[in-house]
């Protein structure tokens, strides 16, 4: 054993080449090309329904659903999180759809207060 093993193996307990720790992670470039391929293709799309005129929830359904994509794409590539621990990327990840989740309850909740306040005062006018 070489005296940085020796050493590597004292501090983490392991017997990891120091090499590994210095070189760091290297993807290929064609990952890249092909995700911010894949983002203009989204993004084109996005422009399309915009282009095209949809409407109504069809129209917002598409929007949020690219939108989603398109992030989707950028955390797990450029943010490196398809190569991260799975507790990190719980981490992260969670609070945010805790969040969405709690906000899909607030409306639900403010549906219910605005049809009881009609049915009970009557509509305001």
């Amino acid at each position: 054993m070489t005296e940085a093993e020796i050493q590597d193996t004292a501090l983490h307990g392991t017997a990891a080449p120091a090499k590994a720790h210095a070189e760091g992670q290297q993807h290929p470039i064609r990952l890249y090309l092909v995700v911010w391929g894949w983002l203009f293709v989204l993004s084109a799309c996005s422009y399309a329904v915009d282009y095209f005129g949809l409407q109504g929830h069809l129209r917002w359904a598409l929007i949020v659903t690219l939108m989603l994509l398109k992030a989707g794409l950028i955390v797990a590539v450029f943010m490196h999180m398809a190569w991260e621990r799975l507790a990190l990327a719980y981490a992260i990840l969670v609070p945010p759809l805790l969040i969405m989740v709690f906000v899909a309850i607030m409306v639900i909740e403010s549906d219910y207060t605005e049809l009881t306040r009609v049915l009970s005062f009557g509509a305001g006018r």
